[in-house]
């Protein structure tokens, strides 16, 4: 998944690099589709998500919190909002973990359990079941929040496939690429948002594609 390369806010933060980059280092690790750099690609009409450019979200299985076996494609047939967290992080994830559980509050029940968020891990040293379990509870994230972990050579694969820009500086402080990621129910890869975008925007952009 090739995307705009910034950083977590917070934590060595970079502005959005150019498409021309992003496409260099999405080359680089073996990326299967594209983001426009929003510098240089206006939201899709009708939406607060930039658009993807030939978009392809490459599949793969993890246990999330409760140990249950969470697979990319076999939530087609529901929206899917995918980002990448770790528990130790002082500001940023918390604050989309936080703007997505709003989202899923936020919808009437019927169509919250047509959108499911997977949160997969960037921190596979501390990111544990306890530790993602303990992040679920005091976030009050619902059910379809799925905080998905693992070991680092399972995880690599993903973070390279959704060009993850990671640097480990300590416990409390990886800095990461942080986006978020709105799959359509085929599992195509619709729309993209900075780590700043709001629970508003989100809401509005997933109410919209579950009435298409």
């Amino acid at each position: 998944m090739r995307t705009a390369t910034g950083r977590s806010p917070g934590m060595r933060p970079a502005p959005f690099r150019s498409a021309l980059l992003a496409a260099v280092v999405a080359a680089l690790v073996g990326a299967t589709a594209a983001v426009s750099a929003p510098a240089s690609n206006p939201h899709v009409p009708g939406f607060h998500g930039y658009r993807v450019l030939d978009p392809v979200a490459s599949d793969f299985a993890l246990r999330d919190q409760n140990g249950s076996v969470v697979r990319l494609s076999a939530q087609h047939g529901k929206l899917v909002l995918l980002t990448f967290l770790y528990t130790n992080c002082p500001n940023v994830c918390p604050l989309i973990a936080s703007n997505l559980g709003l989202v899923l509050h936020a919808l009437p029940v019927e169509q919250r359990r047509q959108v499911s968020v997977i949160a997969v891990s960037v921190d596979p040293a501390h990111d544990t079941r306890s530790a993602v379990r303990r992040f679920v509870a005091e976030h009050r994230l619902p059910s379809q929040f799925h905080y998905l972990i693992g070991s680092a050579d399972e995880l690599k694969p993903i973070w390279q496939a959704y060009n993850l820009l990671i640097d480990v500086k300590s416990v409390e402080l990886v800095s990461h690429t942080a986006y978020v990621l709105l799959l359509d129910r085929s599992g195509k890869p619709r729309l993209y948002y900075p780590s700043s975008v709001t629970s508003a925007a989100l809401l509005h952009d997933v109410k919209k594609l579950l009435a298409q």
